[in-house]
């Protein structure tokens, strides 16, 4: 049960993760009947963390053990059966709308330098290919538990993800980390994809640009639409943000050129872009799903905004500013979000990625820091009613019950 780590150092898991016999006893009763029967003896090890405000749920352990690649795993941990394990963390009333979990695996061995494998599950049964704040709270939680052995003053290792290897360096001080530096996945911003006009019932006709950075944003200026991004306006920026992005994605759908990963599925307001000293600084509000929007429903015209930076989300605006010319190779762009706190990014590198289509791309590092708050086990009883938990309308969507 030991998970070969990149440093060549041993974790036992057995008091973290079902044996493999555990779970061939139950996994076939679990795809037939998702959580029932499951019994109190099966539980999902969790580390709660937050990285610039925005929480993640770290599941270390009680996870089935599946075979493939991390793509592979996240494309069957969409499935309905195995989706019962996002609803029954994400959801009330063992979750709320913010909250994302991340299920820690093996690494499949596509890439040997891989200390673990990671599959991020969010609300509204978006699986991304990978997430910025979700991996500093991963990193810290495999640090600060002793997962991955703790090298002070700086630890590296990679981090094995469905859009490919994240090289991690966490500068580390008396047994905690300090500070994450991601190495994503290549990001991009195709001209195919800038200046681009969608038509949005209400709003009218918005310009907008779609960039990748590990998941796919619409950009979209928020002073073009006179809409500004402070906390109390919250709400008015959830229903402009999940409106323009669902009709960006219906009138401009887009794809990886590597991978099949359809977009846009988040989107991010920026504002206040501008040069302090040898710094590009920016602010921005990134909205995400927590239901399905109905255009005949308007009470489904709303989303969450992520309380981080975001990580992706700063990839993605840095990839477009630099299509646009407004932010070169090793220049530190520094974001904050609707709450104050900052992510640091830089591009290191452009490079082609793609074959059959060879998309222009950038590699950026994002930098930021995040905090453990609480270590818990998650469990279904048999009698426990809400095994998928539920939703009301007044903090979620009218049409969560979708996610």
């Amino acid at each position: 049960l030991g998970v070969h780590l990149a440093h060549g150092a041993m974790f036992q898991r057995r008091s973290l993760q079902l044996t493999h016999g555990a779970w061939s006893a139950v996994l076939p009763r679990f795809f037939a009947e998702g959580f029932e029967g499951w019994g109190a003896g099966l539980r999902l090890k969790c580390i709660d963390c937050h990285a610039g405000g925005e929480p993640a749920r770290v599941v270390v352990g009680g996870v089935p053990q599946i075979s493939g690649t991390m793509q592979e795993k996240r494309n069957l941990m969409m499935q309905p059966r195995l989706d019962a394990l996002r609803k029954l963390l994400l959801l009330e009333p063992r979750g709320y709308p913010c909250q994302n979990a991340n299920f820690i695996f093996p690494p499949s061995g596509v890439f040997p330098t891989a200390a673990f494998g990671v599959v991020i599950a969010e609300q509204g049964r978006v699986y991304p290919a990978m997430s910025g704040h979700n991996m500093m709270c991963v990193a810290t939680a495999l640090l600060e538990t002793g997962m991955v052995p703790m090298v002070e003053p700086l630890t590296e290792f990679d981090l094995e993800t469905p859009a490919g290897l994240v090289g991690i360096q966490a500068r580390c001080q008396n047994g905690k980390a300090l500070q994450i530096t991601l190495r994503n996945v290549p990001s991009f911003c195709r001209p195919k994809d800038m200046d681009v006009e969608v038509e949005v019932p209400e709003i009218g006709t918005v310009q907008l640009d779609i960039a990748y950075g590990g998941m796919f944003y619409a950009i979209v200026d928020a002073q073009r639409i006179d809409l500004q991004l402070v906390p109390s306006n919250g709400r008015e920026i959830c229903k402009l943000g999940e409106m323009i992005k669902i009709a960006c994605r219906e009138q401009n759908p887009v794809n990886h050129p590597e991978f099949d990963y359809p977009g846009c599925d988040i989107l991010v307001f920026t504002d206040n872009q501008r040069r302090d000293g040898d710094a590009m600084r920016g602010r921005n509000a990134v909205v995400m799903s927590n239901g399905k929007l109905s255009w005949d429903n308007s009470e489904s015209w709303t989303g969450m905004i992520d309380r981080s930076p975001c990580g992706t989300g700063t990839c993605a605006v840095m990839a477009q500013m630099h299509a646009r010319g407004r932010l070169g190779l090793e220049e530190d762009f520094v974001h904050e979000s609707i709450i104050g706190s900052e992510f640091v990014g830089r591009l290191l590198e452009e490079v082609t990625i793609g074959a059959a289509e060879p998309v222009k791309a950038v590699v950026p590092t994002i930098s930021g820091r995040a905090w453990i708050t609480q270590h818990s086990e998650v469990i279904c009883d048999p009698s426990d009613p809400f095994p998928q938990g539920y939703t009301v309308a007044d903090i979620w969507s009218a049409n969560a019950d979708d996610a």
